[in-house]
């Protein structure tokens, strides 16, 4: 069958997309201590605990806080930090969250 058959017409999906709840970093100005996607749920800012939760950095933080999440903007990243806060990345979706400590960027 020649080429121009074969190829889709209208587009493709990506069926290994990851598509990630988002949270701003000024939507943590309610939360205190510890910041994971458990109490993202309770607090009502994420629908799921089975899709991973995405930090971006829109906004300022108030206070130091630990924040666990699967993937951080690299602004994000600096105002927590910056306000003397930690960075914990989770890998995998859903129950099978490992923690692992964020050395260094990617």
């Amino acid at each position: 069958m020649p080429l121009h058959r074969r190829i889709p017409k209208r587009g493709f999906k990506n069926f290994a997309r990851v598509e990630y709840q988002v949270v701003n970093v000024r939507d943590f100005k309610g939360l205190t201590g510890t910041v994971t996607p458990e109490s993202l749920k309770t607090a009502g800012l994420i629908a799921s605990l089975r899709r991973p939760v995405k930090v971006l950095g829109s906004g300022e933080l108030g206070g130091s806080l630990s924040v666990s999440a699967h993937a951080f903007s690299k602004s994000a990243r600096e105002k927590i930090e910056g306000a003397g806060g930690s960075v914990v990345v989770l890998n995998g979706v859903g129950g099978d969250d490992r923690a692992v400590e964020a050395a260094e960027p990617r």
